[in-house]
């Protein structure tokens, strides 16, 4: 399902001023589309797509439905727009929001595809050591090593170190005690670090 925000511009949109684009906040914009406001929300769409993209992606590991879940979640953001109540970042409600939509859609599949997802996950050994890394620069030992850890713990990593969020916005978003978020951390930074070094 792909969510389209383009309207034909009304026909008094001649009389509106071409002035040079104004940078609204997320708030701002938030409050725009509660109004019913397309044009902010197409705002606010290009502005966060992005990140909400790649954080579904790296849980649901599936273009095709990561795709569909961010307009599902586009589309909520839309209808719940005048619910926003500020009490903590748009970026950490729109992420609350996308990480709900992908967690419903993976309870919705078959197991046995869930099973293939995770048995896809597992490294392949046929290379040694050596041949492994060469094949591999930085980046990709970094984003592999991200996946071989637990759901709980490459959760946290993507938030903090790909998304900026503090201990507070994580703990807001995945609905934990801000204690749990930092022993999720502890425990994720110690095993990526042996992770990146064993490969």
């Amino acid at each position: 399902m792909t969510v389209a925000f383009s309207q034909p511009r009304p026909a008094n949109a001649a009389l509106e001023p071409a002035a040079a684009p104004q940078i609204s906040s997320d708030e701002t914009l938030i409050a725009r589309i509660a109004r019913g406001d397309q044009l902010a929300m197409r705002a606010l769409f290009a502005r966060h797509r992005v990140a909400l993209y790649r954080f579904v992606l790296r849980i649901v590991r599936d273009a095709t439905l990561a795709e569909d879940i961010l307009s599902d979640a586009f589309l909520a953001v839309w209808q719940q727009a005048a619910q926003f109540e500020a009490r903590s970042s748009v970026s950490t409600w729109l992420l609350s929001i996308a990480r709900y939509k992908a967690l419903s859609a993976l309870r919705r599949r078959p197991e046995a595809e869930l099973d293939d997802k995770m048995a896809a996950r597992i490294a392949d050994s046929a290379d040694n050591p050596e041949v492994a890394l060469q094949k591999k620069n930085r980046d990709q030992v970094l984003r592999e090593s991200i996946a071989a850890l637990s759901n709980e713990h490459a959760e946290v990593i993507d938030l903090v170190y790909y998304h900026g969020k503090s201990v507070a916005e994580v703990a807001d978003i995945i609905d934990i005690p801000e204690a749990t978020v930092k022993t999720r951390m502890f425990y994720a930074r110690r095993r990526l670090a042996g992770l990146v070094e064993a490969a």
